[in-house]
């Protein structure tokens, strides 16, 4: 098993690709700290994870990402249950797919605090303890960082964002030997996906071009995404970092 040991802190994992990595996770013989500001959905995680493979194999501790107090609080937690982190996964976020002039101030700043403030936060305070392990961070992207993407410039600034400081991160950081990579997914089958089609004026319209913008005919699924976050994760990327990582199925090839 590849992550034996290791103590892997998931965030936004009560759902979606959060919560299949971190059962994969635990497949892989990691403890696993599922964060989400969803208190039923982050103890359903865990209480599944220890009921398969054994007590104490994940911990689930309600925080808003977002939240500078609240962050230091999760840490400060983490250091009294487990007493270290390898992994990091940067995974919360949410979407806002509409044209830039109708994203009102309010919606702005909750993007960008979940999105990206999350992610300063969360690597401020955990940095002491990965530098201690030698751990490796992993932030997720998008594709919409790499390439535009119609009505959803808001989200895809927060994406940029994150890769540009996945690079800048991971030159400060090498000298302690921890690594810095992220993810950049282009459609993913999840159930916040599986509810925006529907919520479309022509849901199967909306699918089929879904499909056709990937080369290989469909979107990832949530496990596909998180075999990429677990090789990120594991010493089999140990030469890896400031990797901006499509994982698209071929949605930024063509022309």
């Amino acid at each position: 098993m590849v992550l034996s040991d290791k103590v892997c802190v998931i965030t936004g994992s009560g759902s979606g690709i959060g919560e299949v990595t971190a059962k994969r996770f635990a497949e892989e013989g990691a403890t696993v700290i599922v964060v989400d500001i969803d208190d039923k959905q982050a103890n359903r995680v865990a209480e599944e994870i220890n009921r398969m493979h054994g007590p104490e194999s994940a911990y689930a501790i309600i925080t808003d990402v977002s939240s500078d107090q609240e962050v230091r609080k999760l840490i400060e937690a983490i250091v009294e249950r487990v007493g270290k982190i390898d992994v990091l996964f940067n995974n919360a976020a949410k979407i806002l797919p509409k044209p830039l002039e109708e994203v009102e101030e309010d919606e702005w700043n909750s993007l960008l605090d979940v999105n990206l403030k999350s992610v300063y936060l969360m690597i401020k305070y955990a940095i002491p303890l990965l530098r201690r392990t030698g751990g490796n961070i992993i932030n997720m992207s998008s594709l919409n960082g790499l390439v535009g993407q119609k009505k959803n410039a808001a989200y895809a600034a927060t994406k940029g964002a994150i890769i540009a400081m996945t690079k800048a991160l991971a030159l400060d950081y090498a000298e302690d030997g921890v690594r810095v990579n992220c993810i950049c997914p282009a459609g993913v089958i999840t159930p916040l996906l599986e509810q925006w089609i529907k919520e479309q004026e022509d849901p199967e319209s909306t699918r089929r071009i879904l499909n056709d913008m990937h080369a290989l005919g469909r979107p990832a699924n949530a496990e596909e995404i998180a075999d990429a976050a677990l090789f990120l994760a594991s010493g089999q990327s140990r030469f890896m970092t400031g990797v901006a990582l499509p994982v698209d199925g071929g949605a930024s090839l063509g022309y």
